[in-house]
C-alpha cells in the first residue's frame, strides 16, 4: 500500500474552501435553547450551529443572548451568522414551530426516548435543549413528537450541553443534508 503524503491546510486555503461553500442553504433544521445558564455553552452552540448550517437558534427563558462578550469569545463571530431570535415563552416558540410543521424532538433522558444514533429526524426539524441541571421544562413534554438521548458508557449521566448539542448537530446533519452536499 502506498502511503499518501499528508498537510495542514494553510489558513488562506480554509478561507478559500469556507467562501466557496457559504452559498450552501441552510438545512430545515432549528434549535430552541431552553434556559440554558452558561453564556460559553451558548457561544458554543452558535459556532457548531453554524458548522452543521443550522437554519435558526431560538433562545428561550434565562438564556442570555448577543451581544455578549461571553458568548462572544466562543462563538467567535458565529453569532453574526446563524439568525437567532430571543423569546421569553419556549413554549410558545415551539408551539409555533410544530404548527409550521417542524417536529419537536427533545434532547432528554426521559422514557421513552431513543438512542441518538439510532433516529432519523423529519424535515424541518426542531432540536430543544434544556437546562445544564434540570433539562427541557416539563410543559415541552406534551409538545413533543419524539426525544432522543446520547448514551453513556461512563460514571457520569450526561455530557455538557454544548458537546451534547454538537454530537445531535452533525447527527440530524448527517440526516438532513441532500445527497451529494
Amino acid at each position: 500500500m502506498t502511503k499518501r503524503m499528508m498537510r495542514k491546510l494553510t489558513h488562506q486555503e480554509i478561507v478559500d474552501r469556507q467562501n466557496t461553500r457559504k452559498q450552501s442553504p441552510r438545512l430545515p433544521f432549528t434549535v430552541v435553547l431552553n434556559d440554558i445558564r452558561s453564556l460559553y455553552n451558548v457561544g458554543a452552540i452558535f459556532r457548531t450551529a453554524d458548522g452543521a448550517g443550522l437554519e435558526k437558534i431560538w433562545i428561550c427563558g434565562i438564556t442570555g443572548h448577543p451581544p455578549d462578550k461571553m458568548i462572544s469569545k466562543t462563538a467567535l463571530g458565529a453569532e453574526d451568522a446563524v439568525d437567532w431570535e430571543y423569546r421569553s415563552d419556549c413554549v410558545s416558540v415551539v408551539r409555533e414551530l410544530k404548527d409550521q410543521g417542524y417536529q419537536i424532538v427533545l434532547l432528554e433522558q426521559m422514557e421513552g426516548s431513543r438512542a441518538h444514533d439510532a433516529f432519523t429526524p423529519e424535515r424541518p426539524v426542531c432540536l430543544v435543549i434544556g437546562n445544564e441541571i434540570s433539562g427541557v421544562s416539563d410543559d415541552l413534554i406534551r409538545l413533543t413528537d419524539a426525544a432522543v438521548e446520547i448514551e453513556m458508557a461512563g460514571i457520569k449521566n450526561s455530557l455538557n450541553v454544548s458537546v451534547a448539542f454538537g454530537i445531535m448537530a452533525y447527527a440530524f446533519r448527517k440526516s438532513l443534508k441532500a445527497p451529494n452536499a
